[in-house]
């Protein structure tokens, strides 16, 4: 059998033409008389054996053909296998015997037929009997460009003559958070939102965390008490309370003291471009200095320091007003509330409004200038309680009993109304509690009754008086002293018993 090996020695090559022969030598020959009888010698298998064992031995030659030819393909089917050229042929059809005779003679061609075919060239299986991983990891086939997110994985141009190379895509890239810088005037533009923001809510933690999401420097943080001072004096006491407590806030949490001093040292050398546009901006940076030093913002030598050292006129004006405020009796308490409020408005007490409303409505009964009389009314910055307003107004006609009070009373309430600084409920709930005090205000004011009918016409003649509240005017019963059913005629009187 030196036919069977090749030039490189190898021990487990079979030639194509004999693998039926290398089959017979390496197994047990079958016994072909020991199917009667009790005769000796090995008993043939059971066909379903065989043809099992010539499957094995089938894809055993077929393995190493294959490794043997790789150009080539053998296929062994039945009487009509391939051989390789120059090899003998065989007596029989199938793969067989020594006899050419087949070695399974009962259903085995057919299996071997079979299982051939299933191996053909164009079948997708596996000729190795493993299963191999599929092609582009799953996503292979026409038109298709890979598996969802491989592009990321993709190596980048590496060519320089390449349209799409890229030369900083080549390095290894670190990102690095940076934020930009703002410049002075972004910084402005934006404390200047945010401190309006502040005086709609008054929340000074939301400030400070706003603040330090800004990212700023000293030269921002040193803009911050001319900002806020500035964009306060413009508006009402209200605001300007909450710009002093901001203020004191904002000391350690988001300004250091000395920023704040060099703060205060802007906004006095700024007083005279305060002052183009609002006369009283001297009077109220001098109390704003005041409240600074009353809080332990700045130090008590603050004003001091100031001394023959300020040409300006608005300049000195302001220390002046800081000056007189620090040295007055019970400073610090004054101080506290230099602004007429406390708090965020809300602790006034309901006696001090009224005060302030009496001598609202005295100061336009004497000046008789509705416009001032509007701006005070704004200035106390308590719609919720304009009722008030209504009533002392509507008592004072009744206790004046004169006519000119109630026509210039009539005129107030009428452009209030128009402008919208005293709504509807509000007129009606005061005038309505005048209804119900009037016959408590007759004991002061007897004719109380007929004053009040004679404002309601006037009212209603203006326009800002309902029909609806005419008719619920309250009316007092006329003692008759005539019969009005007599003709005129007075009664007699009745003899005493």
């Amino acid at each position: 059998m030196s036919h069977r090996r090749v030039a490189n020695n190898d021990p487990d090559f079979i030639n194509e033409d004999d693998f039926v022969d290398q089959q017979l030598v390496d197994e047990d020959p079958i016994d072909e008389s020991a199917g009667a009888g009790d005769g000796g010698g090995i008993v043939a298998e059971d066909p379903p054996d065989a043809m099992t064992r010539e499957l094995r031995v089938f894809k055993r030659a077929k393995r190493h053909h294959r490794v043997s030819f790789p150009g080539a393909m053998a296929t062994v089917v039945g009487t009509g296998a391939h051989h390789h050229p120059g090899a003998p042929e065989t007596n029989g059809g199938s793969v067989g015997s020594p006899d050419g005779g087949s070695a399974s003679s009962s259903g085995g061609a057919p299996a071997v037929a079979s299982a051939a075919a299933a191996l053909g060239k164009n079948s997708r299986k596996s000729r190795t009997g493993l299963r191999g991983l599929p092609k582009k990891g799953g996503a292979g086939g026409k038109g298709v460009w890979g598996r969802p997110g491989s592009e990321l994985d993709a190596v980048g141009v590496l060519d320089e003559n390449d349209p799409n190379y890229d030369s900083d895509s080549q390095d290894t890239v670190r990102l690095q958070l940076t934020v930009p810088k703002l410049t002075m005037e972004q910084f402005e533009e934006q404390f200047t939102a945010l401190v309006k923001e502040y005086f709609e809510h008054g929340q000074v933690k939301e400030v400070i965390q706003q603040l330090r999401d800004l990212r700023t420097n000293p030269q921002h943080r040193e803009r911050i008490p001319y900002l806020a001072i500035s964009a306060s004096v413009q508006r009402n006491a209200l605001q300007r309370e909450l710009t002093s407590q901001l203020l004191g806030s904002l000391v350690g949490p988001a300004v250091s003291s000395e920023e704040l001093v060099h703060g205060f040292d802007l906004l006095l050398k700024e007083v005279d471009d305060l002052t183009i546009d609002l006369p009283d901006a001297p009077d109220m940076i001098g109390k704003f200095i005041a409240r600074a030093i009353a809080d332990d913002l700045l130090p008590p030598k603050f004003v001091a320091t100031y001394k023959g050292r300020v040409d300006s006129g608005h300049t000195m004006k302001a220390l002046a007003k800081a000056e007189n405020l620090l040295t007055m009796t019970h400073s610090m308490y004054c101080l506290d509330k230099v602004w007429g409020v406390s708090g965020h408005g809300l602790a006034r007490p309901t006696k001090h409004l009224v005060k302030k409303m009496k001598l609202l409505l005295d100061e336009f009964l004497s000046s008789n200038d509705v416009d001032e009389a509007a701006r005070c009314v704004k200035e106390l910055e308590a719609p919720h309680f304009h009722h008030e307003l209504v009533y002392q107004a509507v008592v004072m006609v009744i206790e004046r009993s004169t006519m000119e009070v109630c026509q210039r009373v009539c005129r107030l309430i009428a452009a209030l109304s128009e402008s919208v600084l005293l709504t509807v409920d509000q007129l009606e709930k005061g005038l309505r509690r005048v209804y119900a005090d009037i016959p408590d205000i007759q004991l002061d004011v007897p004719n109380a009754y007929l004053l009040l009918e004679r404002f309601c016409q006037h009212a209603g003649h203006v326009g800002f008086l309902s029909a609806r509240l005419q008719q619920e005017m309250p009316t007092k019963g006329r003692k008759r002293f005539v019969s009005e059913g007599d003709g005129g005629l007075v009664k007699p009187r009745l003899p005493l018993v």
